[in-house]
């Protein structure tokens, strides 16, 4: 694959652009936005963009594209009209990955009368030119060689692929966090901690681990020599308890405020674009000693 149509080219898509270029492919992208272009050419500032083409039909993208990675918005009505273009256009084996965070991939293929075979959910995690992590999920029409030739194809631009077995709301890291994120609301929301000490006890304990390793082999390694039997024998009961103490929240619009609220308190002023870069600095370095580890799995 040589070429690959980005369809939306707003955060994620002029990250996967961003990715896409910088592993030697032509990159023929579009979007329907005003002014797309140039946010996208303002977003690669620093990237080689010799190899980049914007073109103002979705229709066209496809057709010159050997791999079509979309990007619209997360909803049904726009993913099922922007797939009918992408797949009367694109050749019959040409793969339409979406990205979507959360959308079935049986759904998003409805739009696709005519090869519902070829579409597959490749989600990235923000930002896709850093986050190696893909989620490629088949829905009930997809052939499994279009998810082995996905697979191959993400791997071969750095990325590190997980595949499904079988389609779920959120598909598997979306529902992780939104498991985490229930239960920081609903401490915020119970006044037990502020927005800032939540992002604290994340980022400056647990948070830590999870970016070296997974919760499970994390939880392994602190049951010391009897590894993960111990912890499960030992704590699960406990755990069980706290499971059962966990909050159910509803994002009402109180809750929302005391939220961006708390996020503003935390920032202080900061600039996001500051923040931005700081993240991704640090992200590099992580990366880089992750790679330099050869027992990590």
């Amino acid at each position: 694959m040589s070429t690959v149509a980005v369809v939306g080219t707003g955060v994620i898509g002029a990250s996967w652009a961003g990715l896409f270029l910088a592993h030697g492919l032509d990159v023929v992208a579009t979007d329907p936005a005003p002014g797309a272009e140039e946010r996208l050419r303002s977003a690669l500032e620093g990237t080689s963009t010799d190899r980049l083409r914007f073109v103002a039909d979705a229709g066209e993208a496809a057709a010159a594209a050997d791999f079509v990675q979309e990007n619209g918005p997360e909803r049904e009505d726009v993913k099922h009209a922007l797939f009918a273009v992408l797949d009367e256009a694109a050749r019959p084996d040409v793969i339409l990955a979406s990205s979507s965070s959360g959308l079935l991939p049986s759904v998003i293929a409805r739009g696709c009368p005519r090869h519902p075979e070829r579409v597959v959910i490749g989600h990235p995690f923000n930002p896709p030119h850093l986050i190696p992590l893909v989620e490629v999920v088949p829905g009930r029409d997809t052939a499994p060689e279009v998810v082995d030739r996905a697979v191959a194809f993400y791997t071969s631009v750095g990325k590190r692929p997980i595949r499904l077995s079988r389609e779920v709301p959120g598909h598997i890291a979306n529902r992780l966090q939104a498991a985490l994120w229930q239960e920081a609301y609903s401490l915020v929301e119970r006044g037990v901690a502020t927005v800032a000490d939540i992002d604290t006890a994340i980022a400056y304990g647990p948070g830590l681990r999870w970016a070296v390793l997974g919760p499970f082999l994390n939880q392994h390694l602190s049951g010391g020599a009897g590894g993960l039997a111990h912890v499960l024998a030992h704590l699960g009961p406990p755990t069980e308890e706290w499971w059962r103490d966990l909050g159910r929240v509803h994002l009402t619009p109180e809750l929302a405020e005391k939220l961006v609220a708390g996020v503003d308190a935390e920032r202080a002023g900061t600039d996001d674009r500051a923040l931005v870069a700081a993240r991704d600095a640090v992200l590099h370095r992580l990366l880089a000693a992750k790679a330099a580890q050869p027992d990590l799995p």
